[in-house]
Parts: C-alpha cells; structure tokens; sequence
C-alpha cells in the first residue's frame, strides 16, 4: 500500500468519525423528539415504537416559540445581509485596488479575529445602555455585524484576491463603473464564498445566546436560545418536548444550508479542478 493511499484512507476515516461525532447527537435528538415520554424513559436509544408528531404542536405552544422564531429571524436576517453585503464592498476595495491605507485596513480587521468575542460583553452592554439601545433588537444587530465582519473579509478577500484582474480591465474599457464591475463581474464569480459566509454568520446569529442574554431583557424581544432557555425551565420533566423545540430550532439552520448547497457544491469542484 502507497503512502499516498495510506493518506487518503486515514483523511476518509477521520472525516467519517468526526462527522459520526457531530451527527450522533443530533440524529439521537431528533428520534426522541417524535416519541412518547414513556417510550423516551423505556429505551432513550432506540427507534420510536410509536411516532408521536403531536409533540412539535405541543412544544410549540408551550414555549410559545412563534414570537421568539420572528425575533431570530429579524435579527438573524438583517445582520446576515447586511455583514455579508458590507463585508463583499471591503474586500473587493481591499483586493482590487492598490492604495497602501487598504492594505492597514484589512489587517486591522484581521486583528478583530483575535479579539475573543465575549470579553467585550460588558463594554458593549454599557455602550448600548449610554446610546439607549438597551433592551432592542438592534442592540443584537449592530454586535453581530461587527464581530462577523473580520472572519467574512477574510474569506471573500481570500477568493477575490484570486481572480484575474483582466476581466475587470476589460469591462472598465467597456465602460462599466467600478459597482457595475463588483455587482456584475466579481459578485456572480464570488458566489461560492458568499454563500459559505452566510452560512457561516447565519448559524452564528441564530444560535448566538449570551449577547442576547445580557442585552435582551423584555420577553416580547427575546430570541429563540433565551425562549428555549425557559422552556427548559417549565418542562424540565418533558425531555421529548424540549427535544422536539430543539429539532425546530434546528429546520432554519438546515434550510439555509440547503439554499445555499449548490453554490458550496460549484466552489469545492471548480477548486478541485484547479488543483
């Protein structure tokens, strides 16, 4: 047997156990959420003898998960596009023009990578008290664009920094502006990363907490991890019922994946044909 070969067989093995790893735990999670309680408490891993749909109805309505699902869906949305849009017009001034500032400009929002997210909850909880935004779904917006805009530049600076500036040449000579170029030219040919990097700031928005905890304090505007937080606490003797509210918490998350499955698809093939 090959080096070579040897190498591949153990990158498979490792890719297959770490996936098992990640997906156990979810599959387990969404097998009890469709079983009784007393099925859950006879056999918590096995197949469900009887498959009871009416626990998502029943955990919907007990959490009342329909304000918290709109909440995280404003926030999640708005921030999502709005750091994914700022981050592709930064990276494509960064990468496609060659004014020395640009260059301080992408390493200090490379040095916001480094910054560990969480140390700043207590700064940004006063500056939102002192700004009166407090208590607001923009209190939640304006954190989550900020600290997802390094980790965006940093992937779609890396793939635009890849594309040929001859294209671009030739549509300025045609007489094509400079956004007519990015939405045109560079934004199609970068979808592949855009599509990574939403998914990306999405799942983290979705499932961000402990912002939301300290800056969220009215039920009304709370989003869906501090909505399951207290569902936890009522029906903390219901484990199929908070199983069930954590595999819809989960559909958003696997629906935007799906959406954005064909452009990740068309990225990792044409880079394994450029390689």
């Amino acid at each position: 047997m090959t080096t070579e070969k040897v190498k591949r067989i153990s990158l498979y093995v490792f890719c297959i156990s770490f996936s098992l790893i990640n997906l156990v735990p979810l599959l387990w999670m969404i097998m009890n959420a469709f079983k009784s309680e007393q099925d859950y408490a006879v056999n918590p891993f096995g197949l469900p003898k009887e498959w009871v749909w009416g626990n998502f109805k029943t955990a919907w309505e007990s959490a009342g998960l329909t304000q918290f699902f709109i909440n995280s869906m404003i926030v999640t949305i708005i921030a999502t596009v709005v750091t994914v849009i700022l981050g592709a017009l930064a990276s494509y001034f960064i990468t496609r023009f060659d004014f020395k500032i640009l260059k301080w400009v992408k390493a200090l929002f490379l040095l916001g990578m480094l910054i560990p997210i969480h140390a700043t909850l207590v700064p940004v909880f006063l500056m939102m008290n002192e700004v009166g935004l407090s208590n607001s779904r923009i209190a939640l917006i304006f954190p989550y664009i900020a600290f997802n805009l390094p980790i965006t530049i940093f992937i779609l600076s890396g793939f635009m920094s890849t594309i040929p500036k001859d294209i671009e040449e030739s549509a300025t000579i045609d007489g094509c502006s400079i956004f007519r170029v990015f939405r045109s030219i560079i934004l199609p040919i970068t979808l592949p990363s855009v599509a990574t990097v939403t998914i990306l700031n999405f799942i983290y928005n979705w499932n961000e907490f402990l912002f939301a905890l300290v800056l969220i304090n009215d039920s009304a505007l709370k989003t869906l991890p501090l909505g399951l937080t207290s569902f936890v606490g009522v029906e903390t003797a219901s484990y199929t019922l908070q199983m069930a509210a954590l595999t819809l918490a989960l559909i958003p998350t696997i629906v935007v994946y799906l959406f954005m499955e064909k452009q990740l698809v068309n990225g990792m093939s044409a880079g394994a044909v450029k390689g």
